[in-house]
């Protein structure tokens, strides 16, 4: 179990530092758009809510169910492995006392040699580059470029210089629905953006793209409304 232990308390210390590090640089990158956005008053910035768009993607559901199908498999992989160990544990305090110093010694070894190819398997499998991380890149990471390419079609249609992803990292403490761009990207990737039972839109606060009445259009402001 001390493999266990060790496993959990690196994964939480490398989560941790990749935390600080996310957060760090999310703070650098809104205070330069800050900057640029102060020195040029006609910029536009938008959001967008990247859960929701994924959630409406049949790719991305699919590729969910690819990963849990995987995961499960190692898993149950991993519990055969553990009732082994479990078993030869048990033989041993069972027979411990009719053992030989040379038998302990033996049985002790195949616990260890034991406990360490299930700790070794679990890593390589679920560690913080294994298999399940990689699975998820490859099945994830098309989804994430198309998104990108549909961000960049709505932001160079409409003008928007910056668009942010409200579920990113970003603090938002504030977000005016009128900038909220997910339906548009939504409509770019081809997406319904209407729920399927109720008629209305996906983000609260928008308009049904399939309505006459389009939401109102972001006001550039100029020099004269800063004064």
């Amino acid at each position: 179990m001390r493999y266990f232990r060790l496993l959990n308390f690196e994964l939480a210390r490398r989560l941790k530092i990749f935390a600080t590090m996310k957060r760090f640089l999310v703070a650098i990158t809104l205070l330069m758009t800050a900057g640029l956005v102060h020195g040029q008053k006609n910029q536009l910035v938008g959001f967008v809510d990247s859960d929701v768009i994924l959630s409406k993607m049949p790719e991305f559901q699919a590729a969910q169910r690819d990963l849990m199908d995987i995961s499960a498999k190692w898993e149950a992989e991993a519990a055969q492995m553990k009732s082994q160990l479990d078993q030869l544990q048990r033989d041993y305090l069972a027979e411990e006392v009719l053992l030989t110093n040379d038998q302990k010694k033996q049985r002790k070894e195949a616990i260890a040699a034991k406990e360490s190819d299930l700790y070794q398997f679990r890593e390589a499998k679920f560690g913080p580059n294994g298999a399940l991380y990689q699975e998820r890149l490859k099945l994830v990471k098309p989804l994430q470029d198309k998104i990108y390419d549909a961000i960049q079609t709505v932001a160079k249609k409409e003008g928007y210089s910056f668009i942010f992803d409200k579920n990113g990292g970003a603090l938002m403490l504030y977000a005016d629905a009128r900038f909220d761009k997910t339906i548009e990207v939504l409509e770019v990737l081809g997406i319904a953006t209407a729920d399927d039972s109720t008629g209305k839109p996906v983000v609260p606060g928008a308009v049904n793209p399939g309505s006459k009445n389009k939401p109102t259009p972001p006001v550039r402001k100029t020099d004269s409304d800063e004064e």
